[in-house]
């Protein structure tokens, strides 16, 4: 009997939790797409394998370049293993990829932005040179670059395109650690004797995260594409692997079977495209003027 009351008030709770997250999903019906079609992304990756007898490696010459059937629902490629497969679990390796990536270029960029923006001065003029060094690049060019000396592989192209997107987050988080350090609870904390380090991280950075949250949001779609990108050239994990970008550039000798392109190349468009909607969506939030534009 003591139970049953006890849980009902926590019931209660996450009733209106999860009727608050609603009401909120639902007054921003843009991020809403795009967050339900990389949730039905990550779905796809737990439950489609399930359903489907393929293994992404699996080769069935007999039925090369199937069309999409009742056996291959989305067709097969030159070597007879199943696209839909080799789609789906190329979700669970570039998803991942893009994400270990975006953190990364985060915490380096987010690091080196606030530590110029906050001490200011010579470290402020050391560290947004090497940052302008790096934007100095075309960003696709500095990619291809860096990954031809580095040599191909997952692990190197993830190294690559954190190289490449760190200065984004550095000059963003410089620009808004300048506007919050002058405000007056700042010069109040520094007034008392908190340390440098604790006003950075407790005062400033929590009420920077707005626009970068944004960012980071666009620049995981941003990610994926770059990742694809050098998939496609050659510059990113080995060629069986089932790789959305590697899939694309397989299916470029095979024009009349539109299959084997496709819907990798779809894929990667879905993704792209889901993400940024979130990202727009947030930065009408976080940024209303833009809405009024």
């Amino acid at each position: 009997m003591s139970s049953t009351i006890s849980l009902t008030p926590a019931s209660a709770r996450i009733r209106r939790s999860v009727s608050v997250i609603l009401r909120w999903f639902l007054r921003h019906p843009v991020i809403l797409g795009g967050t339900l079609i990389v949730a039905a992304w990550v779905v796809a990756t737990v439950f489609i394998p399930l359903f489907q007898h393929y293994e992404p490696l699996q080769q069935n010459i007999n039925f090369s370049l199937q069309p999409p059937s009742a056996d291959y629902w989305w067709g097969a490629d030159k070597l007879g293993r199943d696209i839909l497969t080799r789609v789906v679990y190329g979700a669970r390796l570039t998803l991942p990829a893009g994400l270990i990536a975006v953190f990364a270029s985060f915490v380096i960029g987010v690091s080196i932005g606030s530590v110029a923006g906050y001490l200011g001065g010579v470290w402020d003029e050391l560290l947004m040179r090497v940052t302008d060094v790096f934007l100095a690049f075309p960003s696709i060019i500095l990619a291809m670059a860096i990954a031809a000396a580095l040599g191909p592989s997952m692990i190197n192209a993830i190294i690559t395109i954190a190289l490449i997107s760190w200065p984004t987050y550095a000059r963003l988080a410089r620009s808004t650690v300048l506007s919050v350090k002058a405000n007056d609870y700042v010069e109040a904390a520094r007034a008392i004797g908190v340390p440098h380090w604790r006003i950075l991280l407790v005062s400033i950075l929590p009420n920077c995260l707005g626009p970068l949250i944004v960012l980071t949001t666009i620049d995981f779609g941003s990610a994926i594409l770059v990742f694809a990108g050098l998939s496609f050239l050659g510059l990113g994990p080995p060629p069986e692997t089932p790789e959305w970008g590697r899939m694309v550039a397989d299916g470029i000798d095979y024009a009349d079977q539109w299959w084997v392109s496709f819907f990798p190349g779809f894929a990667i468009f879905s993704v792209v495209m889901a993400l940024n909607f979130i990202g727009d969506g947030l930065r009408d939030i976080f940024d209303p003027r833009t809405r009024q534009r």
